[in-house]
C-alpha cells in the first residue's frame, strides 16, 4: 500500500524533520482524552487522525477521512465496533474495512480495506500510534524505557501542547546546561556550577550527554534513546524532604502536531514500592506537582518565544554537542527514508510496466 500524505511537506527532507520521521511510534495524547463512545479528531505528525474506542475499550487510530467522499468521520456515528459516516452512512470497522454501504448494498466498496489505519498501543496513560512508510510497513516492537516498564517504578504523566516546533523540545531536553540558568530558582536546580565541560558517551541504544566535572547536583546529563520511539531520559537530584526513591527520573517524548506546534509528554518517575510508593504519591500531589509545572512553564515561555528560523542564525559551542549529533542523525534518517521511498516507487513502476 502506498502512502497518501495529508501534507505534501512530508515528501521533503526538511518536511520530515519538521513533521516527524516515519516508521516510528509517536505518543498522541493522554488515554483519558479518548472517552468511550467518542470520536476524537487530532492532527499529529502531519496526519489528520480519528481516535476512538471499540466496545471492548481498545483504542483505534485511523485517518479522519471517509473512503467514499472524504468527509470527516469524526462527525459521524460511533457504532461500537465501527464508525458510520454522517454524510452517506458508509460504515468502516477498526481494521479500515468498509463493512456496509447502506445506500448501495453489495457495491464494490464493501469489503475493501479502504481507510488508513495506524497500529495503536496504550501505555503509561498515553496513546501511541505507529506511522509507517509505506502505510503497511511492519511496526517495530513497541518498547518503553525501564521506568515505564518495570513494576518497581511509579510515575505521573504531565502532558502539554506548545506553540513551537517539536524539535525545539528535543533540543531543550538534550541541553542539560539550561537547567543552571533558566531553572536556577527551581527547588531542585539551584545548586552546582554554571560552567561545565561535557562529553558524549555512546550506549547500546543511543548516547548520553553528560557533564565531566559534576554529577547528581543539577540537571547534569540527558540521554537520547534511539529506536522505534523518540525517547529522552534524564535525572534531577532530589532532597530527602521530597520523599523516598532517590533521584527523580524524567522520561520524555515529543510529537509534532504541525510545523509550528507539538505535544510533549513528561513522565515523572521514582523507584518506589509499598509504603514508599504511597508516600511518594502523596508528596507529589501535595507539594511537588505544582513546582514541576512551574519548571515546564519556564520551558514553554522560552520555546514559544523563539523565532521559527532560530536554527538559521545560531552560533553553537561545546555545550551544544548533543544537539548537533541529534540533528545530524534525524536529518540522515530523513534522507534515508526519502531515498527508500523513491526506490520503492521505482520498483513499483517497473512491475507495472
Amino acid at each position: 500500500m502506498t502512502r497518501h500524505p495529508a501534507n505534501a511537506a512530508l515528501d521533503t527532507v526538511d518536511g520530515l524533520i519538521r513533521l516527524g520521521l516515519r516508521n516510528q511510534w509517536y505518543a498522541l495524547c493522554r488515554s483519558d482524552q479518548v472517552p468511550a463512545g467518542g470520536l476524537i479528531r487530532l492532527d499529529r505528525v502531519g496526519e489528520e487522525l480519528m481516535l476512538w474506542r471499540d466496545a471492548d475499550g481498545a483504542v483505534h487510530v485511523q485517518e479522519d477521512r471517509c473512503p467514499h467522499r472524504g468527509a470527516r468521520l469524526t462527525q459521524g456515528v460511533h457504532m461500537g465496533d465501527r464508525v458510520a459516516c454522517n454524510y452517506h452512512g458508509v460504515q468502516v470497522d477498526a481494521e479500515g474495512v468498509v463493512v456496509s454501504v447502506p445506500g448501495v448494498p453489495g457495491c464494490a466498496l464493501e469489503g475493501r480495506r479502504a481507510l488508513r489505519t495506524f497500529p495503536a498501543r496504550e501505555h503509561g496513560g498515553a496513546v501511541f500510534a505507529w506511522f509507517g512508510d509505506p502505510d503497511d510497513a511492519e511496526p517495530l516492537p513497541f518498547e518503553v524505557p525501564e521506568q515505564l516498564a518495570s513494576p518497581e517504578w511509579d510515575h505521573f504523566l504531565a502532558y502539554v501542547e506548545w506553540d513551537a516546533p517539536w524539535i525545539y523540545s528535543l533540543d531543550n531536553l538534550m541541553d542539560p546546561m539550561h537547567g543552571a540558568f533558566l531553572h536556577r530558582k527551581s527547588h531542585t536546580m539551584s545548586g552546582g556550577r554554571r560552567e561545565a565541560l561535557f562529553q558524549i558517551r555512546d550506549t547500546d541504544t543511543g548516547f548520553v550527554f553528560e557533564k565531566t566535572d559534576q554529577a547528581g547536583v543539577n540537571f547534569d546529563w540527558s540521554e537520547w534513546i534511539a529506536g522505534g520511539t523518540p525517547w529522552v531520559r534524564l535525572d534531577i537530584p532530589y532532597p530527602a524532604t521530597a520523599g523516598p526513591g532517590g533521584p527523580f527520573t524524567i522520561v520524555c517524548t515529543a510529537t509534532p502536531i504541525n510545523e509550528t506546534q507539538h505535544a510533549a509528554f513528561f513522565w515523572r518517575c521514582r523507584k518506589v514500592t509499598g509504603w514508599e510508593r504511597d508516600t511518594w504519591r502523596f508528596l507529589y500531589k501535595a507539594r511537588l506537582e505544582a513546582r514541576h509545572w512551574a519548571v515546564l512553564e519556564q520551558d514553554r515561555l522560552m520555546e514559544e518565544a523563539m523565532p521559527l528560523d532560530a536554527w538559521s542564525r545560531e552560533t553553537l559551542y561545546q555545550h551544544d554537542l548533543a544537539l548537533v549529533r541529534l540533528r545530524r542523525a534525524i536529518r540522515a534518517e530523513a534522507q534515508r527514508q526519502l531515498a527508500a521511498r523513491e526506490e520503492h516507487a521505482k520498483q513499483g513502476a517497473e512491475v507495472r510496466a
